[in-house]
């Protein structure tokens, strides 16, 4: 079984910044691709950026690129999101997504994931 546990949300400023964790246990992730979802309130969840483990490559949703930059730190089994130039509508629950397979493109979004994070509280105020 594999745990994802995310932490950093909170109350920020708009122009601000925070920063993401998400740590990873139950298993080794040398295989998979990691992600960051979020869902504001009333509205779907959606991708917001992932990382494959192997390679290290990115992909973003257009509404966050140039602003957030996700990163992995391999020793530690923890995946970040860095969120700068926050604004109100980047407030959501964020969550910590996992998955055995390799991830390009449209798959990113498009494709289900294995596991889930319980979320973490991003409010931008204005």
């Amino acid at each position: 079984q594999v745990q994802l546990v995310e932490s950093g949300g909170g109350l920020v400023q708009a122009g601000g910044s925070l920063r993401l964790s998400c740590a990873a246990s139950g298993r080794t992730f040398s295989s998979y691709a990691m992600a960051w979802f979020r869902q504001a309130p009333g509205k779907e969840r959606e991708f917001v950026a992932g990382i494959n483990w192997v390679g290290g490559s990115t992909y973003y949703a257009d509404s966050v690129k140039g602003r957030f930059t996700i990163s992995r730190d391999n020793a530690k089994n923890t995946v970040y999101l860095q969120m700068n130039s926050l604004k109100p509508d980047d407030t959501a629950v964020y969550y910590c997504a996992a998955d055995l397979r390799f991830k390009y493109g449209s798959r990113w979004y498009l494709e289900g994931y294995d596991y889930w994070g319980q979320g973490t509280r991003v409010t931008v105020s204005s």
